[in-house]
């Protein structure tokens, strides 16, 4: 049988289509549970190969370690079923990824892409891989690459449309970012990328009052989404700019934490907020404890170095120095293997935890000799430029405390170049 987009989609029956179709529609929003969804969809026909494929790289773009083993699982189920060759070839980036190979995993779906354009589960799948491996350029060609392929009457095309915004907008083209992410929200409201690609464009952009109306206006991303805490994450920050900290604190307390997640993706975010609150002097009080006990089972795992860099500065701020002791330990042993995360972790996870560690101890100057020469690379570990910003804002604070007048001065007015000049762009 074949998708909507005319894809052969091996071991379905009707139903089993129906619903993978839905789960793939609910992954694209990133809404609802697009997981419960494939696993109907598998219940309905256990030879349906894009079922545990979809299974497994939803597991995998969580970034968290005991992930890897469930979409294994999956991947040699699908393994043993007949298969074509488009769902083989996301097979080889599934078990690529399961062996730590990151960039290769990017690759194989890079290769798909260009063979199969209608394939948005690949293009989704290879723009978080990009986005994990900071291949900023790669965020944005990759979906270039297939545009022309796509037109308004395909299934996904909104989504299409939200990831190229936002590869667009990692690149500078904050215009066109703006444009193509608005047209996907109007076409589908409930397209959580797309809302967060335009949210990125007025953060670069200093919109701050636009940016809070762009979220509080348009509702669909804050219901049954697991995008939601990032961009309630991006309302955070704008008003973080604006000076407002009781709402920042009000929206932490609210739907960035208030429900104790466990989710990596959720617990960096808390993390990189209180950080930046407390880089302005901000009391957070006793909120970063119960953070560090939702790190602590990760201490050790050391599976992806910019979530490590977010459990130390639970760990450092808490007072746990057990935890942060095993995690400095864990990421020593990472630079050790031969996968991808050694990579990340030595170029610029470890030096960047050091620094943010030190700062936290009042060694300034070691905080500015640890990441004045990762600046220009920090992208390698992965994150936006939104969130790597967290090292820049740390890097100038530390600079001034340190007494380090002169370079702070010089990265302040570089700063504001920079803010003045992103404003500027039509």
């Amino acid at each position: 049988m074949k998708d909507a987009n005319n894809q052969e989609i091996s071991g379905s029956n009707a139903q089993s289509l129906e619903l993978i179709e839905l789960a793939l529609h609910q992954f694209r929003c990133l809404a609802d549970d697009p997981l419960a969804t494939a696993d109907a969809a598998l219940a309905a026909s256990p030879e349906l190969v894009m079922g545990h494929i979809l299974r497994a790289w939803l597991h995998l773009l969580s970034t968290e370690a005991p992930a890897v083993a469930i979409a294994r699982d999956a991947a040699t189920t699908a393994r043993s079923l007949p298969r074509n060759e488009r769902e083989t070839l996301h097979l080889r980036a599934i078990e690529q990824l399961c062996a730590g190979r990151w960039r290769a995993a990017g690759r194989t779906l890079e290769d798909l892409s260009i063979a199969y354009p209608h394939d948005s589960l690949a293009l989704q799948a290879g723009q978080q891989i990009d986005f994990f491996t900071g291949d900023t350029r790669m965020l944005r060609d990759r979906l270039a690459r297939a545009m022309l392929h796509w037109t308004p009457d395909r299934s996904g095309y909104h989504a299409v449309l939200g990831m190229y915004a936002f590869g667009l907008e990692e690149n500078g083209d904050y215009a066109n970012a703006e444009r193509l992410g608005r047209t996907a929200v109007e076409l589908q409201p409930r397209d959580s990328w797309a809302q967060h690609a335009v949210a990125h464009v007025m953060e670069m952009q200093g919109r701050r009052e636009e940016g809070i109306r762009w979220m509080r206006d348009n509702a669909g991303w804050q219901r049954d989404s697991f995008l939601a805490v990032h961009n309630w994450w991006h309302l955070a920050l704008y008003h973080l700019e604006l000076g407002d900290y009781d709402e920042v604190l009000r929206l932490f307390d609210g739907p960035i934490d208030g429900h104790g997640s466990l989710l990596h993706m959720e617990l960096l975010d808390a993390c990189a907020l209180l950080w930046r609150l407390q880089l302005r002097g901000v009391d957070v009080g006793d909120r970063w404890h119960s953070l560090a006990e939702r790190w602590a089972p990760s201490a050790t795992s050391s599976h992806y170095a910019f979530n490590d860099l977010h459990a130390a500065l639970a760990f450092t701020c808490a007072g746990r120095e057990e935890l942060l002791e095993e995690l400095l330990a864990a990421q020593i042993a990472a630079e050790r293997r031969e996968d991808d995360n050694a990579l990340f972790t030595r170029e610029v996870g470890t030096p960047a935890t050091r620094a943010l560690v030190a700062f936290q101890a009042g060694d300034y100057a070691r905080c500015v000799r640890l990441l004045r020469p990762i600046r220009s690379h920090a992208h390698r570990f992965g994150g936006s430029h939104a969130q790597r910003d967290l090292l820049d804002q740390t890097l100038i604070a530390a600079a001034r405390r340190s007494g380090e007048t002169a370079l702070a001065q010089a990265l302040e007015s570089e700063r504001r170049l920079l803010a003045e000049q992103r404003s500027a762009v039509a």
